[in-house]
């Protein structure tokens, strides 16, 4: 009977989400509290586990200490690079081809922006164009010791990988190592090229697209999403300031931590020798069209800054969290960063 009494009451205090365990229900709250689950986290789609980034996911389904029943099920029908889990071994077949991420065909038509400059940089207007695009940029050295990051080289795709804008940038400091066994940038490429104050003002107009930079907002409005990956560092460079309600960078997203843009949880191929920066477009453009593609139940107020949350989980709530099962707190649970699935229903 004590036994009965205690499984059932640690089914009780057995979190809905990532199915950690508690003695007291009010550690079970706090836990709720200060965990931020919801339905925009990645989740295991044999026992629905809630894992905090695909990196974990993987580890729970193939990782060192996998959950057996799960990593036997996964071994027979899921997807060993999304990690979706499918009907059938054939439906999982049939998937896996298209799911594949590969840079040959993308590499090959990168090359052509080896040939110089390529611009397509047009501001819409009442043309709506392209509302996401990546960017990527290669580093020459400069400074005494050749440490200093300057751009070098700089590329702009659309979401469909055509590529935008193309060009070997002037740095406004002398070159002092062009890096060439990474960047394939020789002294001839920067003689003639475009300032990168020229360049700077092209891109950042690009992006805001006819829009003050202080209107710009997080949802609507013409500015533009911009996509890569450590772009912090891409646009100090670039002397480029942009609004980070428009900015998804996979160096940052949670779901994508402990991952790396070209070797992660979701199996990039890894570049080797001189690095395009076509290449690192499409590898973060990929990445980014593949998380905003997931199907996630949508929600009126999705996330825990919404003003709608602010008292899901008050301390004057306790008695009433309490009385909760785990599912229903599970329910009024919500994410503590912006899922970029949601920029599919909000474009």
């Amino acid at each position: 009977m004590d036994c009965r009494m205690e499984s059932a009451e640690t089914h009780r205090n057995k979190c809905a989400a990532c199915f950690r365990q508690f003695n007291k229900l009010e550690h079970l709250v706090e836990h709720m509290r200060i965990s931020y689950h919801s339905v925009h986290e990645p989740t295991c789609g044999i026992c629905r586990k809630h894992c905090r980034s695909f990196e974990s996911l993987r580890e729970h389904l193939i990782g060192p200490l996998p959950k057996q029943e799960c990593r036997d099920m996964f071994a027979y029908r899921g997807c060993k690079f999304c990690l979706k889990v499918f009907d059938s071994p054939n439906s999982r077949r049939i998937h896996q081809e298209k799911c594949q991420h590969s840079g040959t065909n993308a590499g090959i038509i990168g090359r052509f922006s080896n040939l110089g400059l390529r611009d397509n940089l047009a501001i819409s207007g009442g043309v709506r164009g392209p509302q996401v695009v990546a960017l990527a940029c290669k580093m020459v050295g400069g400074g005494s010791d050749g440490s200093l990051d300057l751009c070098g080289r700089v590329c702009l795709i659309d979401e469909h990988e055509n590529i935008i804008f193309h060009s070997y940038v002037k740095p406004p400091i002398p070159v002092t190592n062009y890096r060439y066994e990474t960047t394939g940038i020789r002294p001839e490429y920067l003689r003639d090229a475009m300032p990168m104050k020229q360049v700077q003002r092209r891109i950042q107009d690009f992006l805001c697209n006819g829009e003050p930079m202080w209107t710009i907002r997080a949802r609507g409005g013409r500015a533009r999403i911009l996509v890569g990956h450590g772009l912090d560092h891409d646009l100090e460079c670039l002397q480029i300031e942009y609004r980070t309600e428009k900015i998804r960078d996979t160096a940052k997203y949670p779901p994508l931590m402990k991952t790396s843009k070209l070797s992660n949880s979701l199996k990039y191929d890894i570049q080797v020798g001189i690095q395009d920066p076509y290449d690192d477009c499409v590898a973060t453009m990929r990445l980014y069209m593949r998380m905003r593609s997931q199907i996630h139940r949508t929600q009126d107020y999705p996330l825990v800054s919404d003003p709608q949350n602010r008292n899901n989980f008050a301390s004057w709530r306790q008695s009433e969290l309490e009385r909760m099962t785990p599912e229903q707190m599970l329910e009024i649970s919500r994410s503590d960063y912006y899922c970029w699935c949601l920029d599919s229903l909000y474009p």
